[in-house]
């Protein structure tokens, strides 16, 4: 008797297999920030413990030789670069997590928005990322790259050779003169999808697409101004004397990119830290950034119409009605 009873059980206990989710570990990417490179300890350090936290493979993408091009070459240059890595990188073509920080944020966004054929981005965390952009150069004082680097912004920031040689006056957003910016400005306009007649519904519709975006502002940041840049907020035009939530400005409510319908759809989380520009403790990482590498994607479990076992498929229905499952 026994013997006629476990051929039932079998054909039952692969029947509920067959309906159950399962769930695969997405590998995550970094891109790090100005004057840094992955070769740098704190960038490995970075990386390397979040993967060991998750349990999931981390890269950070190397661009050129790192700190200098992160300076020096053109953001759409940069972006091209890790698009075409993505690409030929095989264990991200099921998909992969993205970690930006501070400008690797804005490259990260425009790889998800400009990066044709490239694997899809599940969750998008983004670091003190510069994204309605800044209205002073990062990490600059009163030394003297520092007071020419003022001369370039007050004559000729928008230039074309500004712009080609400069990595930062892409996203240079001086509030008070914006009519220049979209005219001059080689990159963030077209990011953030400002230009009226040049507006492009796929940036809006890849980066809506998104499972999660985190947006990470560092309240003490310095380097970042105004800081509510992480969260898409920015001066209005014409203005420095106010700041302008994400959900007050034009980028928002016209739902240029998509930001509103992820907000909307609850997609959206826009976190504050204590700290300056990237100062993140490991509590934090864990607390803010791995549940969103932990991410699982969840599939239907099928048997391939070429098993043994594709007779279980059109039970599924009968055993749905007899066991209530």
């Amino acid at each position: 008797m026994a013997l006629q009873v476990l051929p039932s059980i079998s054909v039952l206990f692969l029947v509920i297999f067959s309906l159950l989710p399962a769930s695969i570990s997405l590998p995550f990417v970094v891109l790090h920030g100005i004057s840094d490179a992955c070769s740098n300890e704190a960038e490995s350090h970075f990386t390397e413990l979040l993967s060991n936290w998750t349990g999931t493979q981390g890269y950070c993408i190397a661009i050129g030789d790192g700190a200098w091009d992160s300076w020096f070459m053109p953001l759409m240059e940069q972006t091209n670069i890790v698009c075409e890595k993505v690409k030929k990188n095989s264990v991200l073509r099921n998909g992969y997590n993205l970690v930006g920080l501070s400008q690797g944020a804005i490259i990260g966004r425009a790889v998800i928005e400009f990066c044709d054929g490239g694997p899809e981005v599940k969750n998008f965390i983004s670091l003190a990322g510069p994204h309605a952009g800044i209205a002073s150069i990062p990490f600059c004082g009163s030394e003297l790259v520092c007071i020419l680097l003022d001369y370039l912004i007050e004559s000729a920031i928008y230039s074309t050779f500004v712009q080609e040689h400069l990595a930062p006056s892409n996203y240079f957003k001086i509030p008070t003169d914006i009519k220049a910016y979209l005219k001059g400005c080689k990159y963030l306009p077209q990011l953030n999808n400002e230009i009226k007649n040049r507006r492009n519904s796929t940036y809006k519709e890849r980066f809506s697409s998104l499972e999660k975006l985190v947006l990470i502002m560092f309240e003490n940041d310095s380097v970042l101004v105004p800081k509510e840049t992480s969260w898409f907020g920015y001066f209005p035009d014409g203005s420095f004397d106010t700041i302008l939530p994400a959900n007050e400005t034009m980028l928002y409510t016209e739902d240029w990119i998509g930001l509103k319908t992820l907000d909307e759809a609850g997609k959206v989380e826009f976190i504050k830290v204590p700290g300056g520009h990237l100062e993140i403790t490991e509590s934090l990482m864990k607390k803010y950034i791995v549940p969103y590498l932990e991410y699982q994607e969840s599939m239907p479990r099928t048997i391939a119409r070429s098993s043994p076992f594709r007779w279980i498929l059109p039970l599924r229905n009968s055993f749905k009605q007899i066991f209530g499952i």
